[in-house]
């Protein structure tokens, strides 16, 4: 056993300090450095490059079989303690065989519960995480409690006792990755006891090296950077970002474990490209995907897999085929040949396009009230048109039932949208509320009973889905600071007792915000947020609706691309409109940011006014004020996960 126990700073609490207490089967690394009162267990690894300090707050235990890998940081501030599990307060406690991985930061007071899993770079601070429980990578934990067996994706921020509640459980293939995880670390722990004596050594070494050419070999078809790639690579060099691969067989492709590839030097579109296909060519058969990364931030904005062992060139955002036109004036969406709608095949090029994996899901009448779908097939193409075709076969076997198109986040396990596509009279159905039909109109005009006809599709939308509808009020001033209040609970599922309901509200609640919130029961989540009702407009049931101003609209549904006789045609660029609806239908907030010159070089964006609606029309409306007023200048439209308060997109729509 190597041990680093090197002096504490001078400090106050520094005089006394306690000596650590290591089992003799532990094993710390020399370049590590332990401080203070820190208990460490029976088989445990501490890598190098570990800071453990028990200075300020103090004792730390870490438990048996657990691993502490390069470059953690546990530390603890003077005041706040946990109870650990022998009843006794610690500044931090990590149970028995748990991985706190690489880079990441414990501290207390904290809690971590046996074979728990801790991502890299990710951050717990005052708070308590149950047994059982993997933490992803990039996140931060902090000032809740985490249930057992909770699972927190990548990136998530969960700061609030309520995100915490809501988290998804742990699945086999999240359990698998972080063993294989700490596998790989109790080999290193076996290497380094007997590093020095080659016949304990050998053996290790043959078993790995048996492992890693345990491969058939079989190479497939190659993937090539196609136009969709290229476009992303030059998006992400004009915006500064760094450009990484990383690489997978298999095996690791489904531990998601990726390895990292070879590092990309050039600073053009053409070298980046070249240096992609080189790393492609470097790992055929197997997966590889490049990485987008903000040097500032040091995070990663996106991962797009470039090539896979079997399947073809993927067409992420690949243009369209010619789609089919709408029929009817009613918001379904038909075509000639009977195929789903274009509205169907739009969504779901959107979803490919962030990364979700598309499901399929069918019931008959007595399912579908008794909401007991039954699972079809996931479709794992990543090119539109063969998902169309899955849809469309689904469709076809299908006939005289209720179907329905689900997108689901592979990182976060959970679904992203539920949209029903077709219903027992064959007539492909409009996308649910996630997705508003075009119209001939420029503004939705409020009806007689006060809503707008938008409006009441919706609710109509939520409740065919299946969904629970709430109401929530605020005025200016909780608007502003986004504290709302919920109105009396809507327990009805029927739509002119929920209309009714959301008057009263309205009408209670006269000169303020309401907002109709769609809810899915089962995950307990909130699936949609439309404010239908501001204090500017005296659209609510006790007024006079306000007449309808003049609003831009996009991609009218005369089906043909212009716009109806009233409405203006947008001067926005038509990919930016795509994007727009595609994270409007992701359920993402849009945002947009402006820069000069000077600031565009130094990267110190301004913000331009929040835009609230989730209306697209409206949302196109604001990005053009915004570009309008900052003629001259950069700027850049920011797609934003409300959830878990974090951007997904950054993508600039204006130079000077």
């Amino acid at each position: 056993m190597v041990v680093g126990n090197m002096a504490a700073s001078t400090a106050p609490w520094s005089k006394n300090l306690a000596e650590p207490k290591i089992d003799e089967s532990a094993y710390v690394h020399s370049f590590s450095n332990l401080i203070g009162d820190v208990y460490v267990g029976a088989k445990v690894l501490i890598a190098p490059g570990t800071s453990i300090r028990a200075d300020e707050g103090h004792p730390f235990y870490i438990g048996e079989a657990t691993n502490i890998q390069d470059g953690v940081v546990i530390h603890g501030l003077e005041k706040g303690r946990v109870v650990g599990d022998d009843g006794r307060e610690y500044s931090v406690w990590i149970g028995q065989q748990t991985g706190i991985t690489h880079m990441a930061l414990i501290h207390g007071p904290a809690y971590v519960g046996d074979n728990c899993f801790i991502g890299f770079r990710s951050t717990i601070f005052n708070a308590r995480v149950g047994k059982g429980c993997i933490v992803m990578m990039h996140a931060l934990v902090q000032d809740v409690e985490i249930p057992p067996g909770k699972y927190v994706p990548s990136g998530a921020v969960i700061t609030n006792q309520e995100q915490a509640d809501r988290l998804p459980d742990v699945e086999e293939g999240d359990r698998l990755f972080a063993d294989h995880v700490i596998e790989i670390n109790e080999v290193m722990l076996a290497g380094y006891k007997c590093a020095a004596d080659a016949a304990c050594i050998n053996p290790i070494q043959n078993e790995l090296s048996g492992s890693e050419n345990g491969s058939n070999g079989k190479v497939e078809e190659k993937m090539s950077i196609n136009a969709d790639i290229r476009t992303q690579v030059r998006s992400l060099l004009n915006q500064g970002y760094k450009i990484g691969t990383e690489y997978a067989d298999e095996r690791r492709f489904k531990t998601k474990s990726w390895l990292s590839g070879s590092s990309i030097q050039g600073k053009r579109e053409d070298q980046v490209v070249g240096e992609l296909s080189a790393v492609m060519a470097e790992h055929p058969g197997e997966y590889v995907r490049f990485i987008g990364i903000d040097p500032n931030a040091k995070r990663r904005v996106l991962e797009v897999i470039i090539q896979r062992p079997q399947d073809a060139p993927a067409q992420v955002g690949a243009s369209k085929t010619p789609a089919p036109s709408y029929s009817n004036g009613q918001g379904n969406h038909s075509s000639s040949n009977g195929s789903v709608g274009s509205n169907i095949e739009e969504q779901v090029r959107s979803l490919i396009t962030q990364g979700y994996k598309i499901g399929i899901e069918h019931a008959d009448k007595r399912r579908f009230q008794t909401k007991s779908w039954l699972t079809d097939s996931t479709i794992e193409t990543t090119r539109v048109a063969d998902a169309v075709r899955a849809l469309e076969a689904s469709m076809a076997e299908h006939t005289g039932e209720y179907v329905r198109l689900i997108g689901i986040d592979p990182h976060a396990k959970r679904r992203v949208l539920e949209a029903i596509i077709q219903r027992p009279d064959d007539s492909p159905e409009q996308l649910s509320h996630k997705t508003s039909a075009p119209t001939n109109k420029s503004v939705s005009a409020p009806s007689s009973n006060g809503l707008s006809a938008e409006t009441i599709d919706e609710v109509r939308n939520l409740l065919a889905a299946g969904y629970k509808i709430g109401t929530e009020h605020a005025d200016k001033r909780r608007f502003q600071t986004k504290s709302w209040h919920s109105c009396s609970p809507i327990e009805s599922t029927r739509e002119s007792e929920v209309i009714a309901a959301l008057l009263n509200c309205m009408q209670e609640h006269a000169g303020e915000y309401v907002r109709l919130l769609g809810i899915d029961p089962r995950a307990k989540r909130r699936v949609s947020e439309k404010i239908i009702q501001r204090p500017g407009n005296n659209s609510g049931p006790s007024q006079p609706a306000a007449a309808p101003t003049a609003t831009p609209t996009y991609n009218s549904s005369n089906g043909n691309g212009t716009s109806s006789k009233n409405a203006t045609t947008s001067k926005l660029d038509p990919e930016i409109v795509t994007q727009v609806r595609g994270l409007l239908n992701q359920g993402y907030k849009i945002g947009t940011e402006h820069a000069d010159k000077r600031r565009f070089q130094t990267k110190s964006w301004h913000s331009c006014s929040p835009i609230e609606s989730t209306r697209e029309s409206e949302v196109l409306s604001a990005l053009e004020g915004c570009l309008q007023e900052h003629a001259g200048e950069y700027v850049r439209l920011i797609g934003i996960d409300p959830s878990v308060k974090r951007r997904v997109l950054e993508t600039v729509i204006q130079r000077p």
